[in-house]
């Protein structure tokens, strides 16, 4: 792994208003709902999907898929692995999808037509962090936290070789000369 540092981006504070409003927004949207299935893209999300169920003024079942186009690498290597599927089924049912960010878009475009073949009642998206100019795959998230620039970034669940979910913050890493 090379040396790097991390450089603060988005502060936790931010984030936290972020996602209180994301919830209201959602909470709207879904407030017709008996119940609102949250599914979360693991491992990146696990930090926002739980301060967003928290927010959400809604009945909700949590479950959670795991997909990897990464690896412990820094480029998506554009094969969506689904590494663990939902328990339950989602069939004539509301969902929300919560991702940690949308880069080129390879693996969100992969578990939402997996999701849609299975006859949701409504599905929508969630994302944390957007970097459209990474995007190669017509796809967007239905709500956003933040757009970003094309920088790697870690923090508030999101790593780089399985270090740095637990900062409060999200940083952009900063490789130094080796």
């Amino acid at each position: 792994m090379l040396p790097y540092a991390i450089d603060e981006m988005i502060s936790a504070k931010s984030i936290a208003a972020r996602v209180e409003a994301l919830a209201r927004t959602i909470s709207d949207h879904f407030a017709d709902t008996d119940k609102l299935v949250v599914v979360g893209l693991l491992r990146g999300s696990f930090i926002f999907i739980a301060d967003l169920v928290r927010e959400l003024d809604l009945p909700v079942e949590v479950d959670f898929i795991e997909a990897s186009s990464y690896g412990d690498g820094v480029e998506s290597s554009r094969e969506v692995r689904i590494l663990k599927d939902l328990r339950s089924g989602i069939e004539g049912r509301d969902v929300l999808v919560v991702e940690d960010i949308v880069d080129t878009g390879w693996t969100l475009n992969h578990v939402r037509g997996m999701l849609e073949a299975r006859n949701p009642a409504r599905l929508e998206v969630c994302a944390l962090l957007d970097k459209p100019s990474r995007r190669e795959v017509d796809i967007r998230a239905t709500w956003t936290g933040f757009e970003i620039p094309d920088e790697f970034v870690v923090g508030y669940g999101i790593d780089y070789a399985q270090r740095n979910r637990n900062l409060p913050h999200i940083g952009k890493v900063r490789f130094l000369p080796s």
